[in-house]
């Protein structure tokens, strides 16, 4: 039986002594006593790299006991008792515990066993260097945990900790370096299941009479662990077990389509399984943690967090059903196979300080890549690869905010800026490079030897470069330097010049597409396209500023030529002229992938190809493609420059052969994938009455085009693209679809977004001035979804009001959203205007904050890059 919030709080002391884990309550001491010492780090905001320093030279054998009090209601606070013990030299200085919250959360503090006056400032809880001493100290803590990211809903909870948000929850020294032991006590509803980084203990039990309504959850302590893996999960969950290769694991989920659940749970475990196994094999070092659990959470922040013992995931990543596509299959299979990977690179051996971060990450999707290669039948490592990581890491190195992989980095309260697709998508690129430059072998051998040396520990990049460069020939420190430490992408041209005697040679030169004189040493190739049909292929050593290359075929003149044919190399490549008319003629879809990506690139950069040419380039290609992922970059890309790089009136009077031509080509498509694709980009270029007619049919009567799978997701989709068209149902779309939607946790997403999509201005005035309010910034993944269509292309004249409040915003939303929220925020604010008053308004902005956060800077010129050069594109005919 359910039981009020005064009950437990009276038994809190009472469960507290039961329990015997956690520090002895005490009254509330009735005033905060600062204090001053002399020679001590400063105490500031955040965790700056000096006191993170200074505490790891002093501080060693960590471990947290913690318990949280979990009431009923969402809406109250979460008591909370902690003792942490440590072993300290340097006793004659005071320390800092990290704690972002108000000073009131923080009731008693006791330090080796007396009683001591708080002293708290600038998010800080200073124990005195006369509490302190050499060898085992005990802290002992009763405070209210913080509420920011402990992602509270009604019926169930998770923590999200990642980069420094351990601090927001409860006391801690919050740093990578620091590794601890937590050992993890939870009182929570009984209708509720919980599961944290350590094993659960054999006793859990309800307190009868003492907390009625609750049940304990003891869990063992855990492994040694940095503190933003510290991890729980708690509520409403339905667990499944399941053993695979000697290895019981367990999922928590909220799922309820029968589909999804029959069709994915299988999976799910499978591909954990597997990527255990590749990865146990390529590293040589065994599982190195207690257990492998996870959670399946609705819209999650991010794809995934590779808390040990209780990976999270988005839960609409997981759980897929029959209309999936190939695309979200091998999504999935990444997503699955790149936290897995962080059980090794980034859990196992950690960062030392957070200006590393890409490397855990790069070594995640590099090894994800090569899991899926292996895990899922059917996948083309090579082209998933090309498709996946540069049209992502391009979209940020060509913009003037671009940023290197490994970035300086003063405070961990900056940290969240560091994240983004230069550390997920170009840094996978550079590690391939490197690879190939080195060897797999040599290559593999120096990450197991890196990854033995440092295991449970915490190591630099420069750490694991001299452990390469040991391997190598090559000169990795000045390699480094390039792909590493500086932002940016080469420009490559090319002449043909005959040769003395018969034949010609292939001059190709680099240069960087900044001012700078910059060199990316780099392995790529060039395919030779004959008027016969032949071809031959060409690596290119380009360790130098112009190389030349010998035409294989002697005297005879190519047809066309590709360069990076294999998509390995970076940076934009030259256009033959011809390329354009012979992309059928490339047999391999990785050559096609790269072709288009190449000519992507040039037309935003203004050279060789205009948008309106490539948009009929990419017209005449999309029937003859066949290759599932390739359709999917065509129709994104097609889709973009139809949206983003012509004007109104040209994108009306193209309309109608559009809309035809992608409805042909879906119908004439074999595969129900592709089929899908083309679909999904005919139902996002629809304007004209008779398309948006034929969609409304659809999804109306719940009836697929033939061969074509919608889903329950697809036909929400369906609803929110005819309702931005304010397409004019008897009963409103939304109204309609929400009585539709079985699943609470989807039901509630649509609640959030439909003000969004209201015909009525006024409406979506009152929702854009509600996320001014933190609270209605909660589920990160609704607020963008719902920003995206409130700045459609087709709302931008009345939306472009939105964009100086919402620049405005972006600092609180930095302090108070998480890691991917800021630059979310932009791009789905940013991307879809053209015209020179949004680029102006971004423009003014940063003029009139000069001294702006350089971090964020960046963010907002690489999100509006879309605005800038669509402002410059479409000034040409």
């Amino acid at each position: 039986m359910k039981y009020s919030i005064t009950a437990r709080r009276t038994s809190l002391g009472l469960l507290v002594g039961l329990l015997g884990c956690t520090a002895k309550l005490a009254a509330p001491l009735p005033q905060v006593i600062p204090q001053a010492t002399t020679g001590a780090v400063a105490v500031v905001p955040g965790v700056s790299q000096e006191l993170a320093q200074d505490r790891s030279k002093r501080i060693s054998r960590l471990a947290y006991d913690l318990f949280l009090d979990i009431p009923w209601k969402k809406a109250d606070p979460i008591r909370a008792t902690e003792t942490i013990r440590f072993h300290l030299t340097d006793e004659n200085q005071h320390l800092q515990l990290d704690f972002k919250e108000q000073a009131d959360h923080l009731k008693s503090l006791r330090v080796n066993g007396k009683p001591t006056a708080i002293d708290f400032r600038a998010e800080h809880l200073v124990v005195p260097a006369t509490s302190l001493k050499a060898g085992l100290n005990e802290v002992q803590i009763e405070f209210t945990a913080g509420n920011q990211s402990l992602n509270r809903n009604d019926d169930f909870l998770y923590t999200l900790l990642v980069p420094d948000r351990a601090r927001t929850v409860f006391p801690v020294f919050d740093q990578p370096d620091l590794k601890a032991s937590f050992k993890l006590t939870l009182n929570i509803p009984n209708e509720w299941v919980a599961l944290a980084n350590a094993p659960q203990d054999s006793i859990n039990y309800e307190l009868s009479g003492v907390l009625p309504g609750s049940n304990l959850y003891f869990f063992a302590p855990s492994d040694t662990i940095s503190t933003y893996l510290f991890s729980f999960a708690a509520g409403k969950f339905t667990p499944v077990k399941q053993t695979l290769n000697g290895r019981t694991m367990q999922l928590l989920h909220r799922e309820t389509d029968p589909s999804k659940l029959r069709l994915s749970l299988g999976p799910i475990f499978q591909i954990h399984a597997d990527a255990l196994t590749f990865l146990q094999d390529y590293t040589g070092i065994p599982y190195p943690f207690r257990k492998f659990d996870f959670v399946a959470l609705p819209d999650f922040q991010y794809g995934g967090m590779e808390h040990v013992g209780a990976i999270d995931y988005k839960a609409s990543t997981l759980f897929l059903d029959e209309g999936a596509t190939q695309d979200q299959l091998l999504a999935r299979s990444n997503l699955i196979a790149h936290e897995t990977a962080h059980m090794w690179f980034g859990d196992l051996v950690t960062m030392q300080w957070f200006n590393d971060v890409w490397m855990k990450e790069v070594f995640a999707n590099f090894m994800a890549d090569k899991i899926t290669q292996v895990a899922v039948p059917g996948s083309s490592y090579d082209l998933k690869f090309v498709v996946d990581h540069y049209p992502a890491a391009y979209g940020v190195d060509r913009t003037a905010g671009a940023n290197p992989i490994r970035q300086e980095l003063a405070n961990l309260k900056d940290a969240g800026s560091l994240y983004g697709n230069i550390i997920y998508h170009k840094a996978p690129i550079m590690m391939r490079q490197l690879e190939r430059l080195m060897g797999e072998t040599a290559f593999r051998d120096g990450l197991r030897e890196y990854l033995k040396t440092y295991a449970f520990g915490n190591a630099t990049w420069p750490d694991l470069i001299r452990i390469l460069d040991a391997r190598t020939p090559a000169d990795l420190q000045a390699w480094n330097q390039v792909w590493v430490n500086q932002p940016g992408r080469p420009v490559f041209d090319y002449q043909l010049q005959p040769k003395e005697g018969r034949g010609l040679d292939l001059v190709i030169t680099q240069r960087a597409e900044d001012t700078s004189d910059r060199l990316w040493p780099q392995l790529f190739e060039v395919l030779f396209v004959y008027p016969d049909g032949r071809t031959k292929e060409v690596t290119v050593n380009m360790s130098q500023r112009q190389v030349v290359v010998p035409q294989p075929a002697g005297n005879v003149a190519p047809a066309f030529i590709l360069f990076n044919s294999t998509g390995l190399g970076y940076g934009i490549f030259p256009l033959d002229k011809q390329l354009t008319t012979g992309l059928s003629r490339l047999q391999s879809p990785v050559a096609r992938a790269a072709a288009y990506i190449n000519l992507y690139e040039n037309m935003l950069n203004g050279r060789s190809i205009t948008p309106r040419q490539l948009l009929d380039v990419y017209r005449r290609a999309l029937p003859q493609e066949k290759e599932e992922l390739n359709i999917k970059l065509l129709t994104g890309q097609l889709t973009d420059i139809y949206w983003k790089l012509l004007k109104p009136a040209r994108r009306l009077a193209l309309a109608p052969v559009l809309e035809q031509e992608l409805w042909q080509a879906m119908q004439q498509n074999p595969a129900p994938n592709a089929k899908k694709l083309l679909f999904k980009a005919y139902q996002s270029v629809a304007l004209t009455q008779e398309a948006q007619t034929r969609l409304y049919q659809i999804w109306q009567v719940q009836q697929a085009p033939t061969g074509v799978k919608l889903t329950e997701d697809d036909y929400t989709s369906l609803a929110l693209a005819l309702a931005v068209r304010d397409y004019p149902a008897p009963t409103p779309l939304l109204t309609q679809q929400l009585q539709r939607i079985k699943n609470p946790d989807r039901r509630q997403r649509l609640e959030f977004m439909r003000p969004a999509l209201a015909a009525d201005k006024a409406t979506r005035d009152a929702f854009f001035a509600g996320l001014r309010e933190e609270k209605n910034r909660e589920k990160e993944a609704w607020v963008v979804a719902a920003l995206a269509y409130l700045h459609h292309p087709l709302r931008v004249a009345e939306s472009e009001q939105y964009l100086p409040a919402s620049l405005a915003l972006l600092e609180e939303i930095q302090q108070t959203g998480d890691i991917f929220f800021p630059y979310s925020w932009l791009q789905a604010t940013l991307s879809s205007y053209q015209t020179p008053t949004a680029a102006r308004t971004v423009r003014e902005f940063l003029a009139a904050h000069p001294s702006y956060n350089p971090k964020l800077r960046a963010k907002i010129l690489q999100a509006a890059d879309d605005v800038f050069r669509a402002e410059k594109l479409l000034q040409t005919p």
